[in-house]
């Protein structure tokens, strides 16, 4: 049965329904079809993709190295960057769980915080263990663990990542505590066959009302478009004195994948470079540029080998 022909005006419930994994008998390709429609309101062109986001869907289902599982589990991956570019670039892991009655807390610091190992969003951010909500963060963390990341995305590299939990040490600005917006400044380097060309600069990721998302170019020039989803950062940026440093690392481990499109995520706390983690799919693919023509023209740097 073609549900494609059917939905001229993709609703709420079709989404709804997709998250829960009540369609999951649709093969890969109808399943980002279906998708690409929900999420921008037009076709998904497979067969011909021109914009980023087209391309982000096109290589979901054709590019597909056994490794890829291995650089998203936010577990294994420390492992492996810390061969390609040294252990003092790896934030420390307390301990790493398959359920969350395991964990014991009374041997947890005060501050920590706790992954899922196999998702984007399984967080639970605790800047003083005496003030932890351990019911919610047990229904949050046991919620992620039970959701199939792959199944409602179809991101590839996630499906045979092993759903565990692991506590890391809390990272923090020494001024954190005098800023309006709390949170690690997060820097993503957006890499094409090897190369990174521009990323974003994020902070405060772990809640949506007050974090801020803005793109630039290497040299730290705001580029012109934005994500609709999140609020631009309203000050000028001050990059850190390291960055020319973060750019070198990110280039490296960007050519140990040297494809069509990977993300190096990189953090800078106290003037120590951080390794945040390495995503294939930002956005699933479905990043709402602003202005939207922004997505067809970013998508000329990734060079398919359709389109050689």
């Amino acid at each position: 049965m073609n549900l494609l022909r059917y939905i001229e005006k993709p609703t709420r419930v079709i989404s709804t329904l997709m998250n829960k994994g009540k369609i999951n008998f649709l093969c890969d390709r109808k399943f980002l079809k279906l998708l690409y429609r929900i999420n921008f309101g037009k076709k998904l062109n497979l067969d011909n993709p021109q914009s980023f986001n087209e391309k982000m869907q096109w290589l979901k289902l054709y590019d597909r190295n056994p490794i890829y599982t291995t650089m998203v589990d936010k577990y294994e991956v420390k492992q492996y960057v810390a061969d390609k570019i040294g252990e003092e670039y790896i934030i420390p892991t307390l301990g790493v769980w398959d359920k969350f009655e395991d964990i014991d807390f009374d041997k947890l610091p005060q501050q920590f915080v706790l992954k899922c190992t196999h998702d984007s969003g399984g967080l639970v951010i605790c800047r003083d263990k005496s003030k932890l909500d351990i019911d919610s963060a047990r229904k949050k963390i046991t919620r992620c663990l039970e959701r199939n990341y792959f199944s409602s995305s179809r991101e590839w590299p996630y499906k045979n990542v092993k759903p565990r939990i692991i506590a890391e040490k809390f990272m923090q600005e020494s001024d954190e505590n005098e800023l309006t917006v709390k949170g690690l400044v997060d820097y993503k380097f957006f890499c094409f066959n090897g190369a990174p060309e521009w990323l974003y600069i994020s902070k405060g990721l772990e809640n949506h009302s007050t974090a801020r998302i803005s793109f630039f170019d290497l040299d730290g020039k705001e580029m012109p478009f934005r994500r609709r989803d999140y609020a631009p950062f309203d000050t000028e940026l001050k990059l850190p004195e390291n960055y020319e440093q973060m750019k070198k690392i990110a280039e490296k481990l960007a050519k140990e994948v040297n494809n069509a499109f990977v993300r190096i995520d990189l953090y800078s706390i106290n003037n120590n470079i951080y390794f945040s983690e390495i995503t294939f799919s930002p956005c699933s693919g479905m990043i709402p540029f602003e202005p939207e023509e922004w997505d067809l023209k970013l998508g000329e740097y990734i060079k398919l080998p359709i389109n050689d």
